[in-house]
């Protein structure tokens, strides 16, 4: 956990009020607590709220989606139950819209929207291409090739546990990095899967949101900078 000079807990807000926090999750942080014991987002920012609002006792903070922990992006939380309420409406009616930048490999075409059905086996936490699955859509758009890598944006359409992911490497294209379903992935590779993008209508004006982060500069996204 990082911290500031007299000692509060450091965090890339990128907008907060009284009902929601939107901020930057980091790269190879969980989102919840998890066996690894690692710090993860809802302490952090449990912690950021104690100390900017000089809270005592417990704080609230809603979990209405996710990210992997290996996937860095923007990330909204909701500060009362209302909020989280209406937010994970949004998520289960597709009103809250997530885009992601990815590094691909092999040729791939310009556009395309992948359709699926994906199984997860939860002992294993891996999942699969699988008629007995859930649906999974997503579109992508290429938007530049370096070094036989490709840059794509994608408009995730359903949010299915390692979706894209698994997708991607099903048809063709794994993640560069990715160290769970691209087998030609090296030890110590960094997945190149970032969420840039996401809107949503405010859980309480209805005001449509939109925050979005730069791609991050570390290899290979900093190939297409």
């Amino acid at each position: 956990m990082e911290y500031t000079e007299d000692g509060k807990v450091m965090i890339n807000v990128l907008y907060e009020d009284n009902h929601i926090i939107v901020v930057e999750k980091k790269i190879n942080v969980p989102v919840q607590a998890d066996d690894s014991k690692d710090l993860d987002m809802l302490t952090m920012i449990k912690q950021y709220l104690k100390d900017k609002y000089h809270k005592p006792g417990n704080v609230y903070l809603g979990l209405v989606h996710r990210l992997d922990r290996p996937v860095g992006g923007v990330m909204v939380f909701a500060k009362t139950s209302k909020a989280a309420s209406r937010l994970s409406e949004e998520v289960r009616t597709h009103q809250l819209i997530k885009k992601y930048y990815a590094v691909v490999e092999n040729d791939i075409e310009k556009e395309a929207t992948l359709k699926d059905k994906l199984l997860k086996d939860s002992k294993t936490n891996m999942v699969t291409v699988n008629d007995n699955g859930k649906e999974a859509i997503l579109s992508f758009q290429k938007v530049a090739t370096k070094e036989k890598l490709n840059l794509i944006d994608i408009n995730l359409k359903t949010g299915r546990s390692h979706q894209i992911r698994v997708q991607m490497a099903h048809h063709g294209n794994p993640l560069f990095g990715d160290q769970r379903y691209n087998i030609g992935a090296k030890v110590g590779e960094q997945i190149a899967l970032f969420a840039y993008s996401l809107s949503f209508h405010h859980p309480i004006t209805k005001e449509v949101m939109f925050f979005s982060l730069p791609l991050p500069d570390l290899y290979p996204f900093n190939l297409f900078k």
